[in-house]
């Protein structure tokens, strides 16, 4: 009697069906487990803007209501030009060769980890000056403005009066990368806006599944899925992928 041969391996078609197996399997499990790591994402892009509108109210509170500026003056002293702008002053040192150094913005009174401003499904270029974090915008047209601005004067959070539909902070993204200032698509002095020219600098980026994340004065947050190319002059130059929140400036200003 023949004993059994206990040591036969796979023969050749065996293994291709083994193979054949474990790729559907990979195929199916692949775009799942890359879903759930996006919804992870978004959901840390989600509370990590909320934390930026905890930080302004908290700014206003201290200060009469009024939100925090977008930008202030450059200021030179002592061969140092300082740049401070909402999430980062910027100290760049001509004693020293100019040499740069950051720390945290107008927006923040005590040390924070600025990795707050990181978007974490943001992959293009950095902000100008070479931010070391970057990915969120502040509406710098209705609330934060600047000395550069028609209205440069921040607004008090009183005066905002539909807070739940006024975007504070979102996913800054344009052709070129990031950006930190956030543009309505219509120049709107006469009811508190800007006249900036380049607002196609200060889209936001769809990037989260095709949806862009927004926190709202009110401090409630939404993904919106549609992107708004503005008018025809700032259309032509508003990248894929990026764009306004609503045709209008109905989602960025104080009514």
């Amino acid at each position: 009697m023949k004993t059994p041969d206990l040591h036969k391996g796979f023969t050749l078609i065996e293994l291709l069906v083994v193979i054949a197996i474990v790729a559907i399997l990979a195929a199916l499990l692949i775009p799942t487990a890359a879903r759930s790591l996006e919804a992870a994402r978004a959901v840390q892009c989600l509370s990590q803007l909320r934390q930026l509108s905890i930080a302004a109210h908290n700014y206003a509170a201290n200060r009469n209501g009024r939100l925090p500026p977008a930008y202030a003056q450059n200021r030179f002293e002592d061969g140092r030009l300082l740049r401070a702008e909402w999430d980062y002053i910027t100290e760049v040192d001509w004693t020293q060769g100019g040499r740069q150094s950051r720390r945290p913005g107008l927006l923040w009174e005590d040390e924070i980890d600025v990795r707050v401003h990181q978007c974490p499904s943001f992959r293009g270029a950095d902000n100008a000056h070479g931010d070391p974090y970057t990915g969120y915008n502040y509406n710098t047209s209705y609330l934060g403005r600047g000395p550069a601005e028609a209205n440069p004067e921040p607004v008090r959070l009183q005066d905002v009066r539909s807070p739940t539909t006024c975007a504070m902070f979102g996913d800054g993204e344009y052709a070129d990368g990031a950006n930190k200032f956030m543009r309505a698509p219509f120049d709107d002095v006469d009811k508190g806006g800007d006249r900036f020219a380049f607002r196609h600098t200060g889209t936001q980026g769809f990037r989260h599944a095709g949806r862009t994340h927004v926190v709202f004065v009110d401090g409630h947050t939404a993904a919106l899925a549609t992107a708004y190319g503005g008018p025809q002059a700032v259309a032509r130059n508003v990248a894929p992928g990026t764009g306004f929140i609503s045709p209008d400036n109905r989602l960025y200003n104080l009514d």
